[in-house]
């Protein structure tokens, strides 16, 4: 048999047999890696916020942070803004860009199904962690915070918290608040405008089907928010490059801010938390993986990005464009499913926030007023931890859960005051469990439904979650095929843009 052109061409010409195998060649790191740099961060922050602690305030009633927190606050505060200022169109874009791939896609309403038993899964565990550690540390049995502290929080959850964040009020999915000061015999207002990502999930839903039904009419729609899925990527990318600066400027706030001394008369609450968040996130969510036939390092390997951002930054919401990525291009979750898996676990997946912190805190709560719980109560607390976060899904926070959480037990809500002193320190480590599970659920749910890619979930580490589009598009746009000395072009099988993959 003949050999081919292509085949001929590479005997007669000995440069062209070498050009394929050059061409992937890896570029020299010219800095740390991103892990690293994360490290240093940490570092820097930790060195910085001690040094801001040692300085003292600038007044002697200490109302007034010394010029080198307000720093490490301004830096800190300004990162998380910029990753939450991406959110809307990244949710929206990606979202969707993932349904007019759903024709690619035969089983979604049991991806969907799946997701949300996962959900409840793993809330149901780490309640009964929550509850089994509040009953063997006695928290509130051995606080010794005076009840004086007790106070009603201003915003409470209830049940139907679940409808009115479901429901947009508008198409962006905005909201806006404004706060009026009185101070010196004049008024000062002052109006924030915020985002609902439960909202913004549903008119992106809305919006992707109808274009799915539309047929050819819609293909211009699409096209466009294809470039713009891709733009959005392009500033996510830049943004998440300052990730270290920002790390530095959170952890140092959080020291300066906060120390540790106010945890002397909560400490062994405190103990019982992060003993409950260590145990779900280092011991539950592992034998899960391994349950499913997932290599537990890689795991961690891949989204360990996500989880240190989460612990510095305290916001699930500001952590979700990195979430997705990890989920994404680390753990080899398709990017059709990720797209709506991963927003929706940020608004309504939190081990940490819903299952973990009310189930210990109640009983907290109850210990501290010398109230008795019965076996109907601890059931109660379970139910709101499981269910209770969607009920919360617009109003998502510890706080809002937790008073959920009490309301619906019968407990006094004065008690939430008396632990919001060290609510801070409590809410990096919750923020990293929440996070961590809402990239474990897709994962697993994946690798069940058969559409995890599992050489990349193994092979995968942080750095290829930073990896620069413009050097993707340059090697995988076109692929170079060299016949008798002429260089023609035939296109690959490009990678499309996170979110929008066919």
């Amino acid at each position: 048999m003949s050999s081919t052109p292509s085949t001929a061409s590479a005997q007669a010409d000995p440069q062209a047999k070498q050009a394929p195998a050059s061409a992937p060649a890896k570029k020299k790191r010219r800095f740390p890696s991103f892990s690293v740099q994360i490290l240093l961060g940490l570092a820097v922050g930790v060195g910085l916020g001690a040094l801001a602690l040692a300085m003292g305030p600038q007044d002697a009633a200490g109302d007034v942070p010394n010029g080198l927190t307000t720093t490490l606050d301004t830096i800190g505060s300004s990162f998380v803004t910029l990753l939450k200022a991406v959110v809307p169109p990244l949710i929206f874009t990606a979202i969707v860009a993932s349904i007019a791939n759903l024709r690619t896609v035969t089983n979604a309403a049991r991806l969907a199904g799946q997701t949300l038993l996962w959900f409840a899964i793993t809330a149901a565990i780490s309640v009964a962690v929550g509850i089994g550690l509040g009953l063997l540390f006695q928290p509130g049995n051995r606080a010794s915070v005076s009840l004086d502290a007790a106070s009603e929080p201003g915003r409470t959850g209830t049940w139907l918290d679940f409808l009115n964040g479901l429901i947009p009020g508008n198409v962006l999915g905005l909201g806006a608040s404004t706060q009026v000061e009185v101070a010196d015999g004049g008024a000062t207002a002052s109006t924030s405008v915020n985002f609902n990502v439960l909202q913004i999930l549903v008119v992106a839903l809305v919006i992707g089907i109808a274009a799915l039904k539309s047929g050819k009419k819609a293909d211009p729609f699409l096209a466009f928010n294809r470039s713009a899925l891709a733009i959005v990527q392009k500033v996510l990318w830049w943004i998440i490059r300052l990730a270290p600066i920002g790390t530095a400027g959170l952890i140092g706030y959080a020291i300066a801010a906060y120390g540790w001394t106010s945890l002397a008369s909560l400490a062994w609450f405190a103990v019982a938390i992060y003993v409950g968040l260590a145990v779900v996130l280092f011991v539950v969510y592992p034998i899960l993986l391994r349950t499913n036939g997932l290599k537990i390092s890689s795991y961690f390997k891949g989204a360990w990005p996500a989880i240190q951002l989460a612990f510095v930054s305290r916001s699930s919401i500001g952590t979700l464009p990195v979430t997705q990525r990890v989920t994404e291009r680390n753990l080899g979750v398709p990017s059709e499913y990720a797209s709506f898996a991963v927003p929706l676990a940020a608004t309504t997946k939190m081990d940490g926030c819903a299952s973990i912190y009310p189930a210990i805190s109640a009983i907290f709560v109850a210990q501290i007023f010398g109230i008795d719980l019965s076996i109907t109560d601890y059931l109660l607390i379970a139910f709101v931890s499981v269910v209770g976060s969607a009920a919360t899904a617009g109003l998502t926070g510890a706080i809002v859960m937790l008073t959920l959480t009490l309301s619906t037990v019968g407990l006094p809500l004065a008690g939430v005051g008396l632990l919001l002193a060290i609510d801070p320190i409590l809410d990096m480590g919750r923020t990293a469990v929440n996070v961590a599970g809402q990239a474990l659920v897709p994962t697993i749910v994946a690798k069940r439904e058969g559409i995890l890619d599992l050489e990349q979930y193994e092979a995968a580490t942080a750095e290829d979650l930073f990896v620069d589009e413009d050097d993707d598009a340059s090697s995988e746009a076109t692929t170079q095929t060299t016949t008798r000395g002429e260089t023609t072009e035939a296109p690959s099988g490009t990678k499309e843009p996170v979110g929008a993959s066919a």
